[in-house]
């Protein structure tokens, strides 16, 4: 037996289709174009990366992209005044602060200060709390972008023992949250839990999202499990790899995520979702 893989970039490809046909379909209809603002600050080598990379979602879409790159000395109020602005810019649907931020700056009030409604990395407590709620609005993109990919297996959700290993604010605990949504029996893994292949052993699902190279061996994994993996790791020798041993993994697993190409271009093409969701519903 051999895990299917489910195609992330394959599925985020068609997601930005069906995303710039409905941008399209705006402008013929008189409608405003959707509109991005990404706020960069400092030098990041990898925030660079992912940055370029929204910017050309953006372009491929249609949609209107302001680009704030900013020094890593950028004070805290100069940043509040930015996001402040862009809350009052009409032609902006979307505000995203790229993560992580220079040490002296406070992401927390940074990211609270984002306007609910053009939050669309979904990370302000308001569009959590609906979440919790479970009346969710804007949604967290990569818990989002992996219930897509859950979606596109076929596999009904319902009763399913579903494990989230790491509880982080971005990805864990929303994961859990859509989980539930799902219809699935959820448990939360982090690092103070024991017997964590116990835990992934008995699951049905295993969304994994620790940060840590080989973190879930893949003999831990149930026969025929669903296995997400959202952790992307840079090796010695420059090769890209998973929190699951994705080799041993795949034997007994059903379906898994590759990496790359698995959970990372969702998490993009689903903050182009939210940004369209922010002008189609939101921003009548």
């Amino acid at each position: 037996m051999t895990a299917q893989l489910i195609d992330g970039k394959a599925i985020a490809a068609n997601l930005r289709q069906q995303i710039r046909q409905q941008v399209e379909e705006r402008r013929q209809q008189g409608l405003r174009t959707p509109g991005l603002a990404v706020i960069l600050v400092g030098t990041d080598p990898a925030s660079q990366v992912y940055v370029s990379h929204k910017r050309k979602d953006c372009e491929e879409v249609g949609f209107i992209s302001e680009a704030f790159d900013l020094p890593s000395e950028t004070s805290q109020q100069a940043l509040t005044d930015l996001i402040d602005r862009l809350n009052d810019d009409a032609s902006i649907d979307g505000i995203l602060l790229q993560l992580p931020l220079p040490a002296h700056l406070d992401a927390s009030l940074l990211l609270e200060r984002i306007r609910p409604d053009k939050d669309v990395d979904g990370f302000h407590p308001y569009n959590v709390g609906r979440l919790a709620q479970r009346i969710p609005l804007l949604r967290p993109c990569t818990p989002k972008g992996i219930m897509t990919l859950l979606h596109s297996t076929g596999q009904d959700l319902y009763g399913m023992n579903a494990v989230v290993v790491g509880a982080s604010n971005i990805v864990g605990r929303p994961m859990a949250m859509e989980l539930l949504l799902a219809g699935c029996t959820v448990t939360v893994t982090h690092r103070f839990t024991k017997d964590l292949a116990g835990h992934v052993g008995r699951a049905d699902l295993v969304v994994v999202a620790a940060g840590k190279p080989g973190l879930v061996k893949g003999e831990w994994i149930k026969e025929g499990a669903i296995v997400i993996d959202v952790g992307i790791n840079r090796q010695d020798d420059g090769k890209l790899v998973g929190d699951v041993v994705y080799e041993t993994a795949l034997p007994r697993a059903g379906w898994i995520t590759p990496v790359p190409g698995g959970v990372g271009p969702m998490t993009r093409a689903c903050l182009l979702e939210n940004t369209l969701y922010a002008a189609q519903e939101l921003h009548k």
